[in-house]
Parts: C-alpha cells; structure tokens; sequence
C-alpha cells in the first residue's frame, strides 16, 4: 500500500509517533529526584524501609543475591538476581537483600524521590518492582562507565554528579520500558498508554497543555482516530477513559499548584476550568478532600 493511501485511513498510526518525545512534558512538571546513598559491597542482610515518595534505583555491578519483599506489595516475596542487573522500586516498598557475607556484592544505589509522591503518573502506572540484566538495556554501557568511576573515589562535585547520572540512567531505563511494556508486565496505565504511537499523540498533547478545551473529538483528531475507535483505545491501554485521565491529569497538576502557593483561582484558571468552584468540584471527587483540606493534610 502506498504512503497516500494511509492518510485516508483515520485509525492508521502517524510516522510522527516514531520521533515522539513521549516523557519530558511529564517528567517536567512531575520530576524525580535521584540521590546517591551507597556505592561498594553489601554483606548479609541490608533492609530498605518505605518511604511514602520514595524508591529506589540499584545498581548491581558484580555478585549475586536473594531479594525479599513482604507479601501484598505486589512484587514477588522472593527474587534471585544472580547476574549484574537494574532493581528498580518507583514506588514505596520495604525490601531485603540476602547475601553471603564471604561474597559481597557489589551495588551503586540511589533513592528516588517522586515529585507528588503517590500521586506521580509513573509511579502509579509502574510495576512494583524491575528487575532488569544490564546487557538487556542498550545505551547503558557509558553511563554505567561513568558512574562507577564516580563512586570509586571521593572527587570534588561526587555525589551531584553521582546524582545527576542516576537521573540519566533512570530516563534511559523509562525509554526502555515504554519500547518493551509487555516485556517489563506494565499495566494499563499512562506508560503502556505512552506505548501505544496513537494514543502517544493525545497523551502528549494532554501533558504539554492541559488547560487546552479537550473534548473527545480534539483528542482523537490528535491520534489520527475516529471517536470510537479512540475511545475504546485509549480505556484499554490506559484502564480509564479519556476525561478520567485528563480530570486526575489536572488535579494532580492543581495539587503540585496548591503546594507551591499558588491559590486555586490561578490553577483553575491555568488547567482550563471556567472558575475555582469548577475545580474544587473536580479536585473534591479526585482525592476525597476539599482543596484547602488537601492542602492542610499535605503539610
């Protein structure tokens, strides 16, 4: 079939889609914040707390070890990892790691600290745990190499630039995860939506300019999608419908708003909602709790 022939066809994915950056508009306004905590062995047994906001990125450079997590966390009670490897935790959850104190292995680790906290969209949308060999994620090699040679020996500016690489390497483990969502088991959720290069489009579109006059017909224009078609999309990669998500979309922004001492005439104003009434309404049904009472519970 030739190119004309697919501008005919509405459901047809966009050759845009493939240049897509489908994570700065989100990470811009919803940041993680990656700090160094440990580089070198870990022997016997080394217990995470969890942290409400907080996970966790290792990095297990050399060594072997067994991972265990409480039952109901949604990982599993026991992992082995025998091989250098990625653990990622985005979202709160206590672990331990086991391993003989004779052959300590080797880790690089860094907390994660979500903008939002549970509220963030990808660490809602992640699994609970990711655990991935370093050889499977490519580009991976330079920014190990400088990271290792970072926290081998105490420098001037170690632990920011230490940080800054995790913020790299975190990115980088996130472009993965949008390329291979059935291979990383994510479920419905902005990232498998963002995996999708049709409903990329309108995602995109949704976090870069959220205060735009949305309705369903402007954002399946921007998939290339009839209404159905779109609709039907978009709630089974993202597991609600399209005004769901953009409501939760704006009211997590309205609460990133809110703590930064905007008031809520403003965040109205800036999301798209005729006045503040409209979305305290909205923001009242999204977390269960007035804007001031959201407010006041925050601090």
């Amino acid at each position: 079939m030739s190119p004309s022939n697919n501008t005919h066809r509405p459901d047809a994915a966009p050759a845009i889609a493939i240049t897509l950056d489908r994570l700065s508009g989100l990470l811009e306004r919803f940041r993680v914040h990656a700090h160094l905590f440990h580089a070198g062995p870990l022997c016997g047994v080394t217990h995470f707390d969890a942290r409400p906001g907080r996970g966790f990125l290792h990095v297990l450079r050399r060594g072997s070890m067994e991972v265990r997590h409480q039952g109901g966390g949604g990982a599993p009670t026991q992992v082995l990892v025998d091989e250098p490897s990625l653990l990622f935790y985005p979202r709160p959850l206590e672990h331990v790691f086991h391993n003989a104190p004779r052959d300590g292995a080797d880790f690089v680790c860094a907390t994660l600290d979500f903008d939002g906290g549970a509220q963030h969209p990808l660490a809602r949308a992640l699994p609970a745990l990711v655990v991935l060999p370093l050889h499977a994620v490519d580009g991976l090699a330079q920014t190990l190499e400088l990271l290792f040679a970072e926290t081998e020996r105490v420098r001037c500016g170690q632990r920011l630039l230490a940080d800054r690489l995790f913020d790299v390497l975190l990115v980088q483990l996130l472009r993965w995860l949008l390329d291979h969502p059935q291979q990383a088991a994510v479920a419905p959720g902005v990232l498998q939506g963002l995996s999708d290069p049709r409903i990329a489009r309108t995602l995109v579109a949704l976090h870069e300019d959220p205060g735009a006059r949305w309705t369903l017909a402007t954002m399946a224009r921007h998939a290339g999608m009839s209404r159905s078609s779109f609709a039907a999309r978009f709630h089974e990669r993202v597991g609600e419908p399209p005004a769901s998500y953009l409501a939760r979309w704006r009211v997590a922004l309205a609460g990133r708003m809110l703590r930064e001492g905007r008031s809520v005439k403003l965040a109205a104003d800036t999301l798209g909602y005729a006045n503040a009434s409209s979305l305290s309404r909205v923001f009242t049904q999204e977390t269960g709790l007035s804007p001031r009472a959201w407010l006041q519970a925050q601090a």
